[in-house]
């Protein structure tokens, strides 16, 4: 820091304004490096496997009216399949279990995701449920002991962009129940594998039934594969290798204090960044990112994280650390490298994931399924096999130039900066890389 500020001295610019100008130089090559290991990533893993090969294929014979089968009844699951059938086509999804889900991410929905929402006829499924508005992020620097306060952008009208918080359970029973009233078909039931023709093309899935435990199968013109990022299929399709960035604790705080109303935060302490937002008017999530899930989690989140905590957070933590079962879960990084095999397309967490730090997974989603939705629109008969390659073409270079790679690439950054943040000079950087997120998610 000594070097820096001689440096700024005899620029005569403030320190902060050094680190801007250092960070404007060195975030267009971070982004070329990160471009590039994509690319090498990818291209070696796109090989198609051997059955999977194009083959000119006879039409098929369909015993069954079904045009689309879905695996999968999460956030791309199932806003697809409402997307899909208020255009009339007649879809199907196959979802292991159709109660209310549990999980401890898919809770915060950022403005270009709620705006995707909106665009799709869904916003129903977030109202009703308690949901929370958002309008930014508060971040504290535990070692500089700073705070900077980032609103969302404006809009058109000069209005500041808001994005939903909410129970993730919630949103999905209600993106089920938009899908059902569109006309989709829900079948409860384990998808096991793929339906393949002769031709090595997928025509449907084999799926145990949940209400009567026997096998069944249902075929389709057309597969979409969104059974998560646990994917059974993914190894079958893609070559494409999960890797594990670090690991979320998370439990759920009643009646905690905001530091700004309508605001989550984000602290930067010791072993890495600590996400809080509110997903209805009195629980409060607290996620904690940790390289490892240490054996004595709870000791952990008490002796090591609650010390880290701005005042106002603390009481609730320790309450919640003592009564709530503490949960975890992988943050997992997947490149988008699909394979084109006839009559099946991948998506969602099952075909590309990223860190959820920056809460960009649910508008990645609800954005593909936009661009589903409109080239689709185009195909009159989703059994054409060519038609629909050309459409999965499209769709991996539209989706990049629209949303999903400046997403992919500014939640690794971001994440990494926050997870390196030591107090040293990193807040402006930070503060910089910050609102470039808050702008494009």
């Amino acid at each position: 820091m000594s070097s820096l500020a001689s440096v700024a001295a005899y620029l005569q610019l403030p320190a902060i304004s050094l680190i801007r100008i250092a960070v404007c130089l060195l975030l267009p090559l971070v982004v070329v490096v990160m471009v590039v290991g994509f690319l090498q990533r990818c291209g070696r893993r796109t090989k198609p496997k051997q059955k999977c090969q194009y083959v000119e294929p006879a039409p098929p014979n369909f015993d069954s009216e079904n045009e689309i089968v879905i695996v999968g009844a999460g956030v791309l699951g199932a806003s697809l399949a409402s997307a899909l059938s208020k255009d009339g086509r007649k879809v199907t999804v196959i979802e292991r279990d159709l109660q209310e889900p549990n999980r401890i991410v898919g809770e915060l929905l950022q403005p270009g995701g709620y705006a995707a929402l909106q665009k799709l006829g869904l916003k129903e499924a977030v109202e009703g449920i308690d949901a929370h508005i958002v309008h930014g992020y508060v971040i504290h620097d535990n070692a500089t002991k700073s705070m900077v306060a980032l609103s969302y952008p404006l809009d058109d009208t000069g209005k500041v962009l808001t994005g939903r918080s909410f129970h993730h359970g919630r949103f999905i029973m209600g993106l089920r129940r938009e899908a059902k009233k569109d006309g989709a078909t829900l079948i409860e039931g384990a998808a096991s594998s793929l339906l393949e023709d002769p031709h090595g093309h997928i025509v449907g899935v084999l799926y145990k039934d949940k209400a009567s435990g026997t096998d069944k199968t249902i075929k389709a013109k057309l597969t979409f594969v969104a059974d998560g990022c646990f994917s059974r299929f993914r190894k079958g399709l893609v070559d494409a290798e999960v890797s594990i960035s670090s690991n979320f604790a998370g439990v759920v705080m009643r009646d905690c204090p905001q530091m700004k109303t309508g605001y989550a935060e984000i602290v930067l302490g010791t072993g890495g960044p600590l996400l809080v937002y509110q997903i209805s008017h009195n629980d409060t999530r607290i996620l904690v990112d940790m390289p490892k899930v240490p054996s004595d989690i709870k000791g952990y989140m008490l002796s090591v994280i609650e010390p880290q905590l701005p005042a106002h957070i603390k009481s609730p933590f320790r309450a919640a650390v003592d009564v709530s079962q503490i949960r975890t879960m992988p943050n997992s990084f997947l490149p988008p490298c699909p394979n084109p095999v006839p009559g099946v397309v991948l998506l969602g967490d099952a075909f590309n994931m990223r860190h959820p730090l920056t809460g960009g997974g649910m508008s990645v989603a609800l954005n593909d399924v936009l661009l589903w939705r409109r080239m689709l629109g185009e195909v009159r008969d989703v059994g054409d096999h060519r038609a629909v390659l050309k459409c999965l073409e499209k769709f991996q270079w539209q989706r990049k130039g629209s949303h999903a790679f400046v997403v992919n690439v500014l939640a690794q950054t971001l994440y990494k900066l926050f997870s390196a943040s030591d107090g040293k000079g990193t807040m402006g950087c930070v503060q910089y890389v910050s609102n470039i997120c808050v702008t494009y998610v």
